[in-house]
């Protein structure tokens, strides 16, 4: 089951709402859990075990940290954060670490070809950040096993983010104010997101299967265009379900941080990534390269750092050699910009940045979509023009004239601008122009949804491509 599902928009999500409006307060975290737990189930009857044994261990932990049971705060930390992270390692990089092993050995050890539980890199990083919270702590232990595990599997976010800290909702989680304003914006921002994904990511990544599908015959331009629109479509796909599990979260009553932050906007790599992914980001800053040592300790274990911090986060991304590489590629980066080549990017036009980074940002999803190393270097040598390829053909043009309406919506929506727009309609409450402003934009989401639910039923939408991290 997924967001973007018939099933879910319009039976699955239905009746969550109808029974959480109706129960009083007091049975809404209950309710919440019983729906995520089915939602969750639907997607992944076996798994759902170790997200319970996630979810159990570290509310276990958080009390027995908390109340310093036998003076060993740190071991069951420890232990929580072992066993949450064992599980992690052996359902998502077990195979991996066993090809490796069979390649430096010569041995063959059997695969064991597990699926990949739906999420588990998300609700693992939400439970390990509350046991080292509490244990540092910042917040107290949860004491309602209910709230626990309304926290870790609320199924608007459970499956691809963002990664909602324990610090973030815990007022919401014992109290929150549900209203039919929060309702109504939830519904707008989530519904955004549908669009989104299914009219814009979904179609240009049609885009990128034509012109990926053989790589022997691109132009030069038809390479750069075909990584231009991989990149559209996984930030429009990610960034849709972040739109999607912060609407939903606002219409239960929750206020979710924002994961995204107009990336591709940026004029610099270390600017990229404070708008890319921020959960992700900032979960790593605070639970890995700080405690690290971060910046302090000198140029040489500062670089250290961020080598290690930026190879797991490649890592985290999948089992697979070509996203460790996307990680140090953005590591080396972040570590020329400080000490390279920083003083002379900001004395550049901004105008200039911005290109120079997104040009940066495009070439680093080169290596985030191709986990074959031969159709990598193959795809790279076309985009520089090192393979003889023609720098420009009529397939470049069949396909901007089939998709350049999309990739001009997509280059508009990338910007704040349609936020701005948005944003002074608010400002002009009361007006007349505001008053239009508001039929035209209820108008509007009206004929967005059902575009969408007909894409749907046409089965011109994909899953969303985090699912599978």
């Amino acid at each position: 089951m997924v967001f973007s599902s018939i099933p879910f928009l319009f039976y699955f999500l239905p009746a969550v709402m109808l029974f959480y409006y109706v129960v009083p307060f007091r049975w809404k975290n209950t309710v919440l859990v019983i729906f995520s737990l089915i939602f969750y189930a639907l997607g992944e009857p076996v798994y759902i075990l170790i997200m319970l044994a996630c979810i159990a261990v570290n509310f276990t932990a958080g009390l027995l940290v908390e109340r310093q049971w036998l003076h060993f705060r740190k071991l069951w930390m420890v232990m929580a954060v072992s066993f949450s992270l064992g599980m992690l390692i052996f359902y998502k990089y077990a195979d991996f670490i066993i090809e490796q092993i069979n390649v430096l050995t010569g041995a063959h050890i059997p695969l064991l070809e597990l699926s990949l539980p739906i999420g588990i890199s998300f609700f693992t990083f939400q439970a390990l950040s509350y046991t080292v919270d509490v244990y540092r702590g910042t917040v107290k232990a949860e004491k309602s096993l209910i709230d626990f595990t309304a926290y870790v599997s609320m199924f608007p976010q459970l499956i691809a983010g963002p990664i909602v800290r324990y610090t973030t909702v815990i007022s919401e989680l014992h109290k929150r104010e549900i209203t039919f304003d929060g309702f109504a914006k939830g519904s707008m921002r989530f519904l955004r997101g549908l669009f989104k994904k299914v009219l814009i990511a979904d179609t240009i990544g049609m885009m990128w299967s034509n012109i990926s599908a053989d790589i022997s015959s691109l132009s030069v331009a038809s390479a750069w265009l075909g990584v231009t629109a991989f990149t559209l479509q996984l930030f429009f796909d990610f960034s849709a379900y972040s739109d999607m599990a912060i609407g939903m979260g606002r219409m239960l009553g929750f206020f979710f941080d924002e994961n995204f932050n107009y990336p591709l906007t940026a004029v610099s790599i270390t600017d990229f990534w404070r708008r890319w992914h921020i959960s992700l980001s900032s979960w790593f800053r605070d639970y890995v390269y700080i405690p690290l040592g971060g910046n302090r300790g000198g140029k040489r274990r500062h670089i250290r750092n961020l080598l290690i911090v930026w190879s797991l986060t490649g890592l985290w991304h999948g089992a697979s050699w070509n996203f460790i590489l996307w990680g140090m590629y953005y590591g080396v980066l972040l570590i020329l910009e400080k000490y390279v080549w920083g003083k002379a990017w900001q004395r550049m036009p901004r105008v200039l940045r911005h290109i120079l980074t997104l040009l940066l940002v495009v070439v680093g999803f080169e290596f985030f979509v191709f986990d074959d190393f031969s159709a990598m270097t193959q795809y790279l040598s076309v985009m520089f023009g090192l393979s003889g390829h023609k720098f420009f053909d009529s397939f470049f043009v069949w396909q901007v004239s089939n998709f350049w309406s999309v990739l001009l919506a997509a280059a508009l929506l990338a910007t704040p601008l349609v936020s701005r727009l948005r944003e002074k309609f608010d400002s002009a409450a009361g007006s007349r122009l505001a008053k239009l402003g508001n039929i035209s934009v209820s108008v509007g989401y009206i004929v967005l949804f059902v575009l969408c639910v007909a894409a749907i039923v046409n089965h011109s939408y994909s899953p969303f491509l985090y699912f599978r991290f």
